[in-house]
């Protein structure tokens, strides 16, 4: 055999290899869905260990902390529903009831009545008003068409809990047991791993809800000025659909552009539309890395890529998680670095890894 010829045996070996390669990423897309139900159940346990944590430390059970953590987040979703829920009726009633009136004032424009005279505007909406309270109530037999769709939600919300009870759990336990099979200086590192990913999550949440603050007071602060009804609900609405990547901003500033559309039309739309393009790009080129960079120490520019490319790769499960894998992948890169340098010969590598781009 020729000097430099790869031998059968070794040819073999890496057809082996790149055939269980292959088979592995085949049966990974077929359980893609568990998956990616897993990632959002590590991702929330990560996000809540904290919380979780904080009761431990107070002798709370930790079963009991979980139960108490998890009553929490629901007290505080069903709480923003009920701040909202009631005025957005309200609202639907009295656009309901005063529909003749915004058309009589809609009728002393020039230019409303030219078109009115057109295409008989006025009459179709009169029309349409009668009809809304009949529309809403029929509208309740075409959800019968989404229930398998909402239950495979909720099938899968459940799930995601369940995977994070069992990890916050079970986690810590899971962890020890697999540093244990490790080298004792591997396994410094690897803790030191799984403690900087761990901070790096929960950073990450405290950032999504700093953001979210500042986007529920940006709305509230513009709608007192421009005098829409309901700010403070329609505020925290806001701030409560930001927490949602790429679709929650636009979701919470639609609503709210409905809402002026039967208040203060036109000022009050045209200035909330103005408000919502400016904020959403002052977010999310400016805030998002700056907020993310001090919270999760990574760099702002790859806060930015690392949300682009994880939208365009999973939509908002990508943007939901790229970050904290951002942040994992440049602490893996430091403490294999570090670890490398440990273990090979003196002066064999830098003792450092290059700087962060």
């Amino acid at each position: 055999m020729a000097r430099g010829t790869p031998s059968t045996a070794t040819i073999a070996r890496v057809f082996a290899t790149l055939a269980a390669l292959s088979g592995l990423l085949y049966v990974a897309y077929l359980v893609r869905t568990t998956i990616e139900l897993i990632l959002i159940g590590a991702f929330l346990a990560v996000a809540m260990a904290p919380a979780v944590n904080f009761f431990v430390r107070r002798r709370v059970p930790k079963v009991l902390a979980i139960i108490l953590v998890y009553l929490l987040v629901l007290t505080s979703v069903v709480g923003v529903g009920l701040l909202i829920v009631p005025p957005v009726v309200t609202q639907v009633q009295s656009l309901s009831n005063n529909i003749p009136g915004y058309l009589n004032k809609l009728q002393r424009s020039k230019a409303f009545r030219k078109y009115d005279r057109k295409y008989h505007i006025t009459d179709k909406l009169n029309q349409a008003a009668k009809n809304l309270p009949a529309k809403l109530a029929s509208a309740s037999g075409a959800l019968a068409s989404v229930t398998v769709g909402a239950f495979s939600a909720i099938v899968q919300l459940v799930t995601v809990l369940a995977i994070a009870f069992y990890l916050l759990l079970d986690g810590e336990r899971i962890v020890t047991f697999i540093l244990s099979r490790a080298r004792p200086a591997r396994a410094k590192h690897l803790r030191v791993i799984a403690d900087r990913v761990g901070a790096a999550v929960t950073g990450y949440v405290a950032g999504n809800i700093l953001i979210s603050v500042i986007c529920g007071t940006v709305t509230y602060v513009t709608l007192a000025l421009l005098g829409v009804p309901f700010a403070v609900p329609l505020s925290i609405l806001m701030a409560f659909t930001d927490l949602i990547p790429l679709v929650g901003f636009v979701i919470g500033g639609f609503a709210i552009a409905l809402v002026t559309l039967f208040t203060h039309f036109p000022t009050a739309t045209i200035v909330w539309a103005v408000v919502f393009v400016l904020y959403q790009s002052a977010e999310a080129y400016l805030l998002q890395p700056l907020i993310y960079n001090r919270t999760t120490e990574v760099p702002g520019l790859t806060v930015l890529i690392a949300i682009l490319i994880g939208a365009a790769l999973l939509g908002v499960l990508g943007a939901l998680l790229a970050i904290p894998i951002a942040a994992a992948i440049q602490i893996i890169v430091r403490e294999v670095w570090a670890m490398r340098a440990e273990e090979a010969p003196l002066g064999a590598l830098p003792a450092t890894p290059p700087a962060p781009p």
